[in-house]
C-alpha cells in the first residue's frame, strides 16, 4: 500500500449508550468524538449497538412460544429510536467526523429502509474525514437471544477500508469465533482490526489477544461500561432487572498489538478513552515468522469462499397481465 502514514493515534471509547435514545446517545457519540480528537486521534472507535443501546437483561417479554403486549412496547421503543442508514443522524455523525477530521468507527443499531421496515440490524457503521459514510458492516449471525430482535447480515457487507493509517475493518462481539468470517479479514488485508463487543468476560481478552497474533494484525476492541441506574425506569419491563447486577457491563476495553501484548491493558469500571500510538511497521516485524494468509498459508490444502453478493428479500412484482408473483 502506498502514501501510508506508518504511525497511527487512535482512540477507543468506552462508555455507555443513552440507553433507548437516539438523539442523545448521538450527541454522546459526537461530544467524545471531539474529545478523542482533541487527544490527537487518527480513528476513533465506539462499542457494539452504541446507539441507541446493547439491551442486556431485557427480554421484550419474550419465551418460546409466547411474546408479551408490554415487551412489544419495549421493542417499539428499541425500533423507533434505531438508525436508518442513511438518516439525519449519520449526517451528524458524518460531521463530527468531518470537525473532528477523524475516522469514525461506531456501532448502531440499524433499521431495515430496503424492505419491509421492520427489521434491526446490529451494525458498524464506518465514516471518513471528509464526513462521507464510507460503508457498514452487519453482524452475521446475532448470538443466542440477540436473534429475537436483530436480523442477520449478509457477505455484501464485510468491507476492508483503505486509509492513510492503514486498511480497516470490524467484526463484532462473538463473530470473533467465526473462523471463516476472521480469515475473510486477514485475506483482504486488514491491519487495524476493530472488534466492538458486549463481552466483558476475562475469555474475552485471550480471544482479542489471540486474533491480533493470528492475523499478525492490531486490534482494537471496544465495549461499554453500563450500569443499571442508567436504564430508563419507564420501560415496560424494566421489572426484568430486578436481579441484574448494579454493574451490568464492568467493561474490558483494550488494544492488542500483531504479536499477542497488550498496547492498552483492559480498562474495568469506568467510562475512559483508551488512547495507543500504533507503528504499522510493527506489523511486518511480526510476519516474520507467521503470516496467515502469506508464507505460512496452504493454498493449495485449503481455500476460503466467500459469497459477498447482497441477499435479495422477497420483492412483489406484476406481470404484464396484471397478476402478481
Amino acid at each position: 500500500m502506498t502514501n501510508v502514514n506508518q504511525n497511527v493515534r487512535v482512540a477507543v471509547v468506552q462508555a455507555a449508550s443513552v440507553i433507548m435514545d437516539r438523539e442523545a446517545s448521538t450527541e454522546k457519540a459526537i461530544s467524545l468524538t471531539l474529545q478523542a480528537a482533541e487527544k490527537g486521534a487518527n480513528i476513533v472507535v465506539f462499542p457494539e449497538a452504541f446507539i441507541p443501546a446493547y439491551p442486556r437483561g431485557l427480554t421484550f417479554g419474550t419465551s418460546i412460544g409466547s411474546r408479551s403486549p408490554e415487551g412489544r412496547q419495549d421493542w417499539l421503543r428499541y425500533w423507533e429510536n434505531s438508525v436508518p442508514v442513511p438518516s439525519e443522524t449519520t449526517d451528524r455523525l458524518g460531521e463530527a467526523a468531518k470537525k473532528a477530521g477523524v475516522y469514525l468507527v461506531i456501532g448502531v443499531i440499524e433499521r431495515d429502509t430496503e424492505f419491509s421496515g421492520g427489521t434491526v440490524y446490529c451494525s458498524v457503521l464506518f465514516f471518513g474525514p471528509d464526513g462521507s459514510l464510507l460503508g457498514k458492516h452487519r453482524k452475521l449471525k446475532p448470538t443466542a437471544s440477540e436473534r429475537l430482535i436483530w436480523g442477520e447480515g449478509d457477505g455484501s457487507t464485510l468491507p476492508v477500508f483503505e486509509t492513510p493509517f492503514g486498511k480497516i475493518g470490524a467484526l463484532i462481539c462473538w463473530e470473533n469465533y467465526m473462523p471463516l468470517a476472521r480469515t475473510a479479514m486477514y485475506a483482504k488485508g486488514v491491519q487495524l482490526y476493530i472488534a466492538p463487543t458486549a463481552d466483558s468476560r476475562e475469555l474475552w481478552q485471550s480471544t482479542i489477544r489471540h486474533i491480533a497474533a493470528e492475523g499478525r494484525c492490531f486490534v482494537l476492541s471496544c465495549n461499554q461500561y453500563v450500569k443499571k441506574d442508567m436504564y430508563p425506569t419507564d420501560l415496560a419491563c424494566y421489572d426484568e432487572l430486578a436481579s441484574s447486577p448494579h454493574e451490568m457491563c464492568p467493561g474490558g476495553s483494550a488494544i492488542v498489538g500483531p504479536l499477542g501484548d497488550y498496547v492498552k491493558e483492559p480498562v474495568y469500571g469506568k467510562e475512559d478513552i483508551l488512547i495507543a500510538d500504533l507503528d504499522l511497521r510493527h506489523i511486518a516485524y511480526s510476519q516474520f515468522d507467521f503470516d496467515v494468509v502469506g508464507h505460512y498459508a496452504r493454498p493449495d490444502v485449503f481455500q476460503l469462499i466467500v459469497n459477498e453478493e447482497k441477499r435479495e428479500n422477497v420483492k412483489w412484482t406484476k406481470t404484464e397481465d396484471g397478476q402478481s408473483s
